[in-house]
């Protein structure tokens, strides 16, 4: 992997030991942020920007107040391609994205982002679901009731950084009693045992189904994650859940890596990226925000020291 460069605080406290993470706060345009962070400096993304006429935030230009869906599309592919800049050739990105009903229909309002981006040269990996069991009731009788987001890994090119050991989840499709005695069955090799090399283009050199049965760590990750939102006293609103954070940074950001959420909103992505040893870089345009994540991620940086 190429080397990791972190960029300077400058605008909040940072960590005393170069072995220690740094954390930085922006309050700033999200542009205009990431404009000023250097080429490559950060490792991975995990943001949830606000969402397409959802909420006023109360401030003039503020993304997704745009009248048209279009204009809200082109002003995150204009601040992607600055993300693109300073995200390592490696990295990941990690974009959260919910919909919306206008005038009765469903605009789609994720796919159009995910795929724009796509068309300016972004490698889009996976779509996530996440499922939210504690959803807000709906109303609604002529449809169902919403109850999931997107969650979509972007990438910007074939080779990056992903560690799928690190969010195996449990086996679930087959019994112990079938893992030990039904291989014949279930795989029709001699002693259960699938053929090393079978399928070449796993990226285990084995046999995709022996990952799926046997593997200790337990089965490849699905697309579908059930997370209940958060809340949160310093928030009017649920916020993003701290497990959905863990999930992207074990998986997409290698040790002592860098973080960036250019919509940080109260710290949620920084606690986690602190916590787990990484360095971050938080952008919002509210000054209210960026002062409650400052003492969240004052806390968090040190109960990580201690």
């Amino acid at each position: 992997m190429a080397s990791k460069r972190r960029p300077s605080s400058t605008d909040t406290s940072q960590a005393a030991s170069s072995a220690e993470p740094t954390w930085r706060v922006m309050h700033a345009d999200a542009r205009d942020a990431v404009a000023e962070l250097r080429d490559g400096s950060v490792d991975c993304v995990v943001t949830s920007p606000p969402y397409w006429r959802q909420r006023d935030y109360g401030y003039d230009g503020q993304l997704g107040n745009e009248a048209d869906p279009n204009a809200y599309v082109a002003r995150l592919v204009e601040l992607f391609a600055e993300i693109r800049r300073v995200l390592n050739t490696t990295g990941t990105v990690w974009l959260n994205l919910g919909d919306k009903y206008h005038n009765g229909r469903l605009m789609g309002m994720p796919w159009r982002v995910a795929l724009a981006l796509q068309d300016e040269g972004w490698w889009l990996r996976a779509d996530v679901i996440w499922h939210k069991p504690n959803a807000m009731p709906s109303s609604v009788k002529n449809r169902p009731t919403v109850d999931h987001e997107y969650l979509f890994l972007l990438t910007r090119g074939e080779q990056y950084y992903y560690d799928a050991d690190a969010i195996r989840e449990p086996h679930v499709t087959f019994s112990e009693a079938s893992r030990m005695k039904g291989g014949r069955k279930h795989f029709g090799v001699r002693g259960g045992t699938p053929e090393i090399g079978k399928n070449s283009g796993n990226v285990n050199m084995h046999d995709a189904r022996w990952d799926q049965a046997f593997h200790p760590a337990g089965r490849n990750r699905r697309t579908v994650w059930s997370i209940p939102l958060s809340k949160n006293r310093d928030a009017h609103f649920a916020v993003f859940p701290q497990r959905l954070v863990e999930i992207c940074l074990r998986a997409g950001c290698p040790a002592g890596g860098t973080v960036l959420d250019p919509f940080m909103g109260t710290g949620t992505t920084g606690r986690v990226a602190l916590g787990m040893g990484l360095g971050f870089i938080g952008i919002d345009r509210s000054e209210e925000y960026c002062d409650i994540a400052r003492r969240h991620l004052q806390a968090a940086s040190d109960a990580a020291k201690s």
